[in-house]
């Protein structure tokens, strides 16, 4: 057995600086090596590396260190007051052989993950990975080409990389933390994750900081960081590139019980890139969300094909039940994402009424995208509306160029259908879609889309309390208006300005439609500043104190389209 090299009293998990032994006070060092590891990348040192840990507990705490080498594993427990700490030059590499990983008694098997991880830790406190050094799950043993029929170059911009393969039997989620308090994950590089990267679930107090997360663009269902049902969670400086999900909150129970809420978590200073989605919450969403703050971040794509690229820079989904509320997202840059916003209120698995869950309270601010081709939308259920949502100060710029007959399609409903931004198909418009959604707020949004585009920039279906304030946007190139408003009530649109060439500005349409006012506008460049369908209610739409040009009379202003 090996002995620990004590400098100054005991430590527990905490964010370490770079470690070299004898360099720390207040630290005891096991040294894996005096357990019995190799470090040649071929011999299993994972009996090794779980003794050093085990004497680490049971001595009062410290720090696990693995020196630089290339250590083959298995399986690896951390326990309460135990810091895993790989050093500069150390390479934790997972086993190539499923049957090197333990199973993990109470976990259930829940969509991409399973019972067998490289490094696990339960019902632990003051728990912690960290350093330099590298973690490398060697996925590409753990899948196979899938065989399927790549869809043809025009439908890429709906297929997704990942889809090429299909998985083995793999360790997924790679780490996995479950019931743990005072986790610490900083510095470390993980890479090649052969499902899930890392896990927390129903854990109080994460603080992951300063980690790497590179999976290849192929890897099936490598997410990056997925917390399920934690609370107080700090996630800071992270760069993460996957095969799926960059960051996606969850709110399941694998572990069985109470489905807890998911609450109090920040997320900051992150670089974000990968074939699925950037920022997501959900799936699944049985539980709450509460309390999410997203800020000073990156999400982005080289120019790769549109099949390799992030479908939706922020997803917010909420399908299976559960709430969401106090959500705010700002300060984020996004290049080449396929769509910018996604919100979706859906009934994938219903509540025991049959209602789907709720989604309302959130602020999306400070938002730069250029390069989509996906519009952004937020749609909820006839009867069951997406609430109480902000935007603020967000410029869009599409590549789409989509065509005329796009704004007539009938957009499904879709309740039962797994959320993702690419679910409705082409939308009919080219900057916002929303449908469904009671109090919207929009101020100081531009929305800039390629030469050719048919489509209005903002089309809203059945909405009620929305107000536009400050929009911008580029004209359409054939007959559709700037703003669509179909069956909405208590619609206010004030201090836009209408773009050059525009025709008209707003179109009301639906026999719904009440109490929409157009106000203290800049028109000057539009020959109408509204019409109105034949099946819209006299007095439906109000005209004040909007700037137009010499050739729009006010009392002209508004024009009822003929049956």
């Amino acid at each position: 057995m090996g002995a620990a090299l004590t400098v100054g009293s005991t430590g527990l998990a905490q964010p370490l600086p770079l470690v070299r032994q004898g360099s720390i006070s207040g630290l005891r060092l096991f040294n894996v090596t005096e357990y019995g590891t190799v470090g040649d990348g071929n011999t299993l040192d994972t009996a090794a590396i779980n003794r050093a840990i085990d004497d680490c507990h049971k001595r009062g705490g410290g720090v696990a260190y693995v020196p630089p080498g290339v250590y083959l594993s298995g399986t690896v427990v951390l326990k309460s007051n135990v810091t895993l700490y790989l050093e500069a030059g150390a390479t934790l590499l997972g086993s190539k052989r499923i049957r090197d990983y333990t199973l993990q008694a109470g976990t259930s098997l829940l969509g991409d993950a399973n019972q067998k991880h490289l490094i696990f830790a339960r019902d632990a406190a003051n728990v912690g990975l960290a350093g330099p050094g590298r973690i490398d799950g060697q996925g590409s043993c753990f899948r196979v080409p899938s065989g399927r029929v790549i869809p043809p170059p025009e439908d890429s911009w709906q297929d997704v990389a990942t889809f090429d393969w299909k998985p083995l039997d793999r360790p997924s989620p790679l780490l996995e933390f479950y019931n743990c308090q005072n986790l610490h994950i900083q510095d470390v590089c993980i890479e090649n994750a052969p499902g899930w990267t890392l896990r927390p679930v129903h854990c109080d107090n994460v603080f992951i900081h300063g980690i790497t997360i590179r999976n290849p663009v192929i890897g099936p269902n490598t997410d990056g960081i997925d917390p399920t049902c934690c609370q107080n969670v700090f996630i800071s400086d992270c760069l993460i590139a996957t095969g799926d999900d960059a960051i996606c909150l969850k709110s399941e129970s694998p572990y069985g019980g109470e489905v807890r809420v998911s609450k109090n978590i920040t997320i900051s200073n992150c670089v974000l890139t990968g074939c699925c989605n950037g920022l997501k919450i959900g799936t699944a969403t049985f539980g709450g969300f509460e309390n999410v703050l997203f800020t000073n971040s990156v999400i982005f794509n080289e120019d790769v094909d549109l099949r390799e690229r992030i479908i939706a820079g922020i997803a917010l989904e909420m399908v299976d039940g559960g709430s969401l509320e106090g959500v705010v997202i700002s300060n984020i840059r996004m290049q080449r994402v396929r769509t910018p916003i996604f919100i979706r209120r859906g009934n994938r698995t219903p509540r025991p009424d049959g209602t789907p869950g709720t989604l309302r309270g959130v602020m999306i601010e400070n938002i730069h995208a250029t390069g989509s081709v996906l519009t952004s939308s937020i749609t909820g259920l006839p009867g069951f509306e997406v609430e109480d949502v902000t935007l603020s100060n967000i410029r869009i710029e599409s590549e789409e160029g989509g065509k005329t007959e796009l704004v007539e399609r009938e957009i499904p409903e879709l309740p039962k259908s797994y959320p993702e931004a690419r679910m409705f198909g082409r939308l009919p418009a080219h900057g916002l879609y929303c449908r469904h959604v009671k109090g919207l707020r929009m101020s100081k949004v531009g929305f800039k889309a390629s030469a050719g585009e048919m489509r209005p920039a903002l089309l809203c279906d059945d909405v009620q309390d929305i107000e536009v304030d400050g929009m911008k946007s580029t004209s359409s190139a054939g007959i559709q208006p700037v703003i669509k408003l179909i069956q909405a009530r208590q619609a206010l649109v004030q201090g836009c300005s209408a773009p050059a060439d525009t025709r008209t500005f707003l179109e009301v349409r639906g026999d719904n439609s009440k109490h929409i006012v157009l106000m203290n506008n800049e028109l000057s460049l539009a020959d109408k500043a509204a019409q109105v369908g034949p099946e819209v209610p006299k007095d439906a739409v109000i005209i004040s104190g909007n700037t137009t040009s010499q050739k729009m009379s006010v009392p002209t202003a508004v024009n009822r389209m003929s049956k």
